[in-house]
C-alpha cells in the first residue's frame, strides 16, 4: 500500500491533494469492536474542514482537468485502482475486518467486490457512444442528448461495509467526470482512508478525491447544505437520511438515499420436500440473517415460512445457528463477528428484550456469549438469536434492528406470504424459496423490494442496479442506473441551416 509515513495518524482529512490534521485539532481513536481497545488515531473534522474539502472539490470541478479528461482514460485510471486493490488485498481485508468487526474472509471479498465495482463502471463508461443522436426530421438540424458530470459529489457512507459503500459512490462518480468530498462513518473510517492514497497512487489529480473525518451531525450535515455541492449520496439509517434530504431541500441539489430495510425471506413448504432443498433452504436463512452479525441493510432478517414446516424449519435453524462460531474476526475459524460498537449492541438487546416482553418465543441466542480467548469479555458480542411467533404489530418486526437476531413468522397460502413480505414500510430486498418456479417467479413479481432473490439470498451484480422502494431509499446504486445518478443530461440542438423566423412582422 501506499506509504503513510508521510503523514501522522492524525492527519487523515485529505483536500486539494494533502493530509491534513483537523482545524480544530481534536483527534478520535479507533476502537476495535472485538476487544474495545484503540488502534488507530485520525482526526476529527467538523464544518470548517467540510468548507475546506468542498472548496477543493469545487475548484477541481470547474478549473481542473478531470471532468474533461476523455473517458478512456478515466476508465484506465479506474483499472489501475482496481488492480492496486487486488494487490493490497489481504492488508486492505484486514483492516476492514478490525475496522468492523466483520471476518476476515469478509472482508477480504468485500475487496473483491470492491475492485469489481470499479472494473465495471470503467468499461461501462468506456463502452459508451458519445451522445445519442435524436431524430429531428430534418437533415438541417443536428440534435444530440449528451451526459455531463454533475458536479461536486458529497459521498457519506455507513459503518457496516465501509469501503464497499464508498467504492459504489466513488467509482461512478469518478466514472462521470465529477469531483467528491467522502465522509465515511467516524467509527470504521480505515478503510477508506487506504482508497484515497491509491486514488492518488493510481494518478487521480489533486482536488478531485477529498475525505473528511467525523461525525454525521457536524461534518455529514454541512456537506448536505453546503451550496457547492451539487449531488449528495447517503447510505445509511431512515432517520439519518431523512436529515439528509432536508438538509439538500434548500439548494435542490440531487439526493440519492440508501436507507436499509426489512428485509423478508419467504419458504415454501415445496423448497424442503427433499433433504437437499431443506438443507440449503435453512442454509440460506442462517447466512441471510446472520453474515456479519446481521449488520446488512439487506439481511434476511423476516423469516417467513409455511405453517406445514415450520417447526421442523425453525427446530433446525436454531440448532445450527446455536453452534455458530462467535469470536475475533481475525482469528482463526471464527465464523461471525461482535457487533461494530457498545452502542449498536445495546440497541440489539433493547430489541429482545422487547420482542420477549411482547409474546415473542426465544428459540436460541438473546443474550452476551460467555468470555473466551478469542472472544474478549470487552468485546460487544452478541449470539445469533431466533425469535419464533413473531407478529407485524411488534417493533422488532416492523422496525430494523441491524444485528444478529432472526423472527419467524408463519404462512398457509401464497396470497398470505405476498400480504406479510409486503406489510413494511421498507422495500430493499427480499427472497422466495420454492421447488415450483411459476409460483416463485409469480411471487416475486408481487413483491415490493428493490432486489428479489429465487432461490438464493445476498448475491449482487454490480451491473445490475441496487436500492429500494418505500423508505428504503430514493434513486439506484450500481448498473447503468448508478452511473446515471452521478450526471446532468444536456439537448444540444443545432441549426445546420439557419435563418429568420419572421414571426415578427417588424
Amino acid at each position: 500500500m501506499a506509504d503513510r509515513t508521510e503523514r501522522q495518524p492524525q492527519a487523515t482529512i485529505h483536500a486539494d491533494g494533502a493530509w491534513l490534521a483537523a482545524v480544530s485539532g481534536a483527534t478520535r481513536e479507533i476502537l476495535d469492536p472485538a476487544d474495545a481497545r484503540p488502534f488507530a488515531v485520525v482526526a476529527e473534522g467538523d464544518e470548517k474542514d467540510a468548507d475546506r474539502a468542498v472548496a477543493a472539490a469545487r475548484q477541481a470541478f470547474d478549473h481542473g482537468p478531470w471532468p474533461g479528461t476523455p473517458a478512456a482514460e478515466r476508465a484506465a485510471l479506474l483499472r489501475r485502482v482496481a488492480g492496486l486493490l487486488v494487490r493490497d488485498r489481504e492488508e486492505l481485508g484486514l483492516l476492514e475486518s478490525r475496522d468492523a468487526g466483520k471476518t476476515v474472509e469478509e472482508g477480504r471479498v468485500d475487496i473483491d467486490c470492491v475492485a469489481d465495482a470499479f472494473r465495471y463502471f470503467a468499461d461501462l463508461v468506456a463502452a459508451e457512444a458519445p451522445g445519442r443522436v435524436v431524430d429531428a426530421g430534418s437533415p438541417d438540424i443536428h440534435s444530440v442528448v449528451v451526459h455531463e458530470p454533475v458536479g461536486v459529489c458529497a459521498l457519506i457512507t455507513p459503518w457496516n461495509y465501509p469501503l464497499l459503500q464508498a467504492s459504489w459512490k466513488i467509482a461512478p462518480a469518478l466514472a462521470a467526470g465529477n469531483t467528491f468530498v467522502v465522509k465515511p462513518s467516524e467509527i470504521t473510517p480505515m478503510t477508506t482512508i487506504a482508497l484515497i492514497e491509491l486514488l492518488a497512487e493510481a494518478g487521480l489529480p489533486a482536488g478531485v478525491a477529498n475525505l473528511v473525518t467525523g461525525p454525521g451531525h457536524t461534518v455529514g450535515a454541512r456537506l448536505a447544505e453546503h451550496p457547492d455541492v451539487d449531488l449528495v449520496s447517503f447510505t445509511g439509517g431512515l432517520a439519518s437520511g431523512t436529515k439528509v434530504a432536508q438538509a439538500a431541500a434548500p439548494t435542490v441539489k440531487k439526493v440519492a438515499l440508501e436507507l436499509g430495510g426489512k428485509n423478508p425471506n419467504v419458504v415454501f413448504a415445496d423448497a424442503c420436500a427433499t433433504e437437499e432443498g431443506f438443507d440449503t433452504a435453512v442454509d440460506q436463512a442462517l447466512n441471510a440473517a446472520f453474515i456479519h452479525s446481521g449488520q446488512v441493510c439487506s439481511a434476511g432478517a423476516r423469516l417467513i415460512v409455511e405453517e406445514s414446516v415450520r417447526e421442523r424449519f425453525v427446530t433446525e435453524l436454531a440448532r445450527r445457528a446455536q453452534k455458530i462460531r462467535l469470536g475475533r474476526g481475525t482469528a482463526d475459524g471464527v465464523e461471525c463477528g461482535p457487533l461494530v460498537s457498545e452502542q449498536q449492541r445495546a440497541k440489539v438487546e433493547a430489541y429482545v428484550a422487547s420482542a420477549l416482553a411482547e409474546g415473542a418465543v426465544l428459540r436460541c441466542g438473546g443474550k452476551r456469549p460467555e468470555p473466551s480467548p478469542e472472544r474478549p469479555a470487552t468485546g460487544w458480542f452478541y449470539e445469533p438469536t431466533v425469535l419464533d411467533a413473531c407478529h407485524r404489530e411488534m417493533r422488532v418486526v416492523r422496525e430494523e434492528v441491524f444485528g444478529p437476531v432472526l423472527t419467524v413468522e408463519t404462512f398457509r397460502t401464497e396470497e398470505e406470504a405476498v400480504r406479510l413480505a409486503n406489510d413494511t414500510e421498507y422495500g430493499l430486498a427480499g427472497a422466495v424459496w420454492s421447488a415450483d418456479t411459476a409460483k416463485a417467479r409469480r411471487v416475486a413479481s408481487r413483491l415490493r423490494h428493490g432486489t428479489v432473490w429465487i432461490n438464493d439470498f445476498h448475491p449482487y451484480l454490480p451491473q445490475a442496479e441496487w436500492g429500494g422502494f418505500g423508505r428504503s431509499g430514493t434513486g439506484r446504486e450500481l448498473g447503468p442506473a448508478g452511473l446515471a445518478e452521478y450526471r446532468e443530461t444536456k439537448h444540444v440542438y443545432q441549426n445546420l441551416a439557419p435563418k429568420p423566423v419572421r414571426w415578427f412582422a417588424g
